[in-house]
C-alpha cells in the first residue's frame, strides 16, 4: 500500500483548519449503490492530511456568475398516465418527493407544451377548425383531462411554482402541409411522402398576415385560459426545435419569420392584452449562434425576447450567446434524454450537461420527463430516460439516478443563489453561494474508482472532504 493512499485510511471523512474556519453543516452524497446518503462530520483538525489533497477547489465569494432561477421538469401527458398507476398514499408520495420545498427535489420551475408533443397520449391542438382565424373554436378542454390536474396537484404542494410553455407545433391548419409532422414514417404518422421534408431554415408554417395574426391570438387564449384555471404562465418559448423537421408534433421556421412573428404579432398582442408572460426565444437545438443572431436581429425583436432557451446540439450555440447578448436569461430547456438506460451513465452524461450549461451562463436547468412508465417510450417509439420510473405490472416505483443527482442541486441551490467562478482542479465541480445566508454549495463529483480527498480552498481558508468513489456530493459550508 502507498504512502497516500495508507495515510488517507488514517483521516476521518471532514477536516477543518482551527481557526475561524468555514463549517460544514450539510453534506449528501449518492453512488451506484447507494443514494443520497447523509455524510457524518467531525470537527477533528487532521492538518497531516491536508497536503495529500488530489482535489483542489479555489473559490473566493466574490468571484460572482450568473444568478441561479430555478430547476424543474416538464409536464406531460404520459408522466399524469404514469402516475394514475399509484394508489393514492404512493402518489402522494411521489409528488411531494418531486414538488416538496422542504424535503423534496424542491423543483421551482416547470415546462409544459401548448398542444401536443412527443409525450402527449396522441395528437391535438387547442383549434383544430381550419380557417377560423378568430379563434372561436379554440378550447382547453383536453388539457382538462391531464395536463391541468397534474399541475395543479403540483401546486398543491408547491403554490409559488412557475410554468412556462411552448409549442411542438401550431394549429394543423397553419402548417403548409396541414398535418402536424414535418416529417413522413408510416410507422409512427400518416403524412403522406409527397408532403415531407426534413430541410431546414425553410418555415412550414404559413407565413401570411392572417397566420401570424391568428397564432400570435392562439397563444394569448391559452395563456388567459390558464390562467382561468389558476395557473400563471410565466413565459412562453416560441417554437420548441424551430430548426427539426420530426415525424412527432413539430414545426421548422425560417429564422427571420419567426422574428417576423415575435416582434410584429406575438409581442404586440401580448402588450394589447397586457399580459406580463414573458416572451423568450427557444428553444434553440442548433450550435450555429447566426441562426439566433438572425432572428434577434430583426427590428424589435429584442423590445420583446427577455431570454433564451437551449436544448441538444444548443449547447453548442449557449457560450457565444452569453457573450453577444448578456442582458437576456439562459436556460437549458431539456435534458438530453438518452435511450431509457435510467443508469449511472446517464447520470454522469447529465452531470456533464449541468457543468457546461453553468459554465456558459445558464440561469436554470430543466430536466425533461420527471416521470414515465418503465418503457419509458413516446408515443412516436422513442424510449426515453425519467427521473422516476413505474412499473406497470408490479407498480414498483423506482427513483432513477438522475433523480438523484438533480435533487444534489435543486435540493440546495436555489432561486437567487450566484454561481461562482472557481480555480484549480474544478473539472467536476459547480459551486454556489449564497449571499444572505452567507453558504456556499458545492456540487463535486469524483469520477474515479476510488476515494479522493477533496480540499476546497474558500476565501483562503480550508475545508476538507474524502470523497467516496464514483459519488455525487453537495457539500453546504457555512461562512
Amino acid at each position: 500500500m502507498s504512502k497516500l493512499n495508507y495515510t488517507l485510511l488514517g483521516c476521518v471523512a471532514l477536516i477543518t483548519s482551527c481557526t475561524q474556519s468555514p463549517k460544514l453543516t450539510n453534506w449528501i452524497s449518492t453512488v451506484p449503490t447507494h443514494h443520497w446518503v447523509e455524510k457524518t462530520t467531525t470537527d477533528r483538525d487532521l492538518s497531516d492530511c491536508k497536503d495529500l489533497a488530489q482535489i483542489t477547489i479555489d473559490i473566493d465569494t466574490q468571484k460572482q456568475e450568473q444568478t441561479v432561477t430555478g430547476f424543474g421538469g416538464c409536464f406531460n401527458e404520459l408522466g399524469w398516465e404514469a402516475l394514475q398507476m399509484l394508489s393514492p398514499i404512493e402518489k402522494n408520495q411521489v409528488m411531494n418527493d418531486l414538488f416538496s420545498l422542504s424535503t423534496g427535489c424542491k423543483f421551482t420551475l416547470f415546462r409544459m407544451p401548448i398542444g401536443a408533443n412527443d409525450y402527449s397520449v396522441d395528437w391535438y391542438s387547442f383549434d383544430e377548425t381550419p380557417g377560423d382565424f378568430d379563434m372561436e373554436h379554440f378550447s382547453i378542454a383536453r388539457d382538462k383531462q391531464r395536463l391541468i390536474p397534474y399541475i395543479q396537484e403540483a401546486q398543491k404542494i408547491n403554490p409559488t411554482l412557475q410554468v412556462w410553455a411552448s409549442p411542438w407545433c401550431p394549429p394543423s391548419w397553419m402548417k403548409k402541409n396541414k398535418h402536424y409532422a414535418c416529417r413522413a414514417n408510416p410507422k409512427v404518422n400518416d403524412l403522406s411522402p409527397e408532403l415531407s421534408s426534413t430541410e431546414e431554415l425553410v418555415s412550414r408554417f404559413i407565413t401570411e398576415p392572417q397566420y401570424f395574426k391568428a397564432y400570435a391570438l392562439y397563444f394569448s387564449k391559452f395563456v388567459q385560459a390558464y390562467r382561468n384555471e389558476g395557473i400563471t404562465i410565466s413565459a412562453v418559448h416560441v417554437q420548441n426545435e424551430f430548426n427539426s423537421a420530426q415525424n412527432f408534433p413539430s414545426c421548422v421556421w425560417k429564422p427571420q419569420d419567426l422574428g417576423i412573428f415575435i416582434a410584429d404579432y406575438l409581442g404586440p398582442k401580448f402588450k394589447e392584452e397586457n399580459l406580463d408572460t414573458k416572451i423568450w426565444l427557444g428553444t434553440i437545438e442548433r450550435p450555429q449562434i447566426e441562426r439566433v443572431d438572425a432572428v434577434l436581429e430583426y427590428p424589435h425583436v429584442l423590445d420583446y425576447v427577455q431570454g433564451l432557451g437551449f436544448q441538444w446540439a444548443g449547447k453548442g450555440a449557449i457560450k457565444d450567446a452569453h457573450a453577444k447578448y448578456p442582458n437576456l436569461q439562459l436556460m437549458q430547456t431539456e435534458t438530453e434524454c438518452g435511450d431509457g438506460s435510467n443508469d449511472w451513465a446517464a447520470a454522469e452524461h447529465t452531470f456533464g450537461l449541468m457543468k457546461h450549461y453553468f459554465e456558459n451562463g445558464a440561469n436554470a436547468y430543466m430536466y425533461w420527463n420527471m416521470i414515465l412508465d418503465e418503457t419509458g417510450k413516446s408515443q412516436w417509439g422513442w424510449k426515453q430516460n425519467s427521473m422516476i420510473s413505474v412499473d406497470s405490472t408490479s407498480k414498483k416505483v423506482t427513483y432513477n439516478p438522475e433523480f438523484f443527482l438533480m435533487k444534489h442541486l435543486s435540493g440546495f441551490v436555489y432561486p437567487g443563489d450566484v454561481k461562482l467562478a472557481t480555480t484549480g482542479d474544478d473539472q467536476n465541480a459547480l459551486v454556489f453561494y449564497n449571499q444572505k445566508t452567507n453558504e456556499v454549495k458545492v456540487l463535486a463529483y469524483n469520477n474515479d474508482k476510488s476515494e479522493k480527498l477533496l480540499k476546497l480552498v474558500i476565501n483562503k481558508k480550508e475545508i476538507m472532504a474524502k470523497l467516496d468513489a464514483k459519488s455525487f456530493n453537495t457539500l453546504t459550508i457555512k461562512l
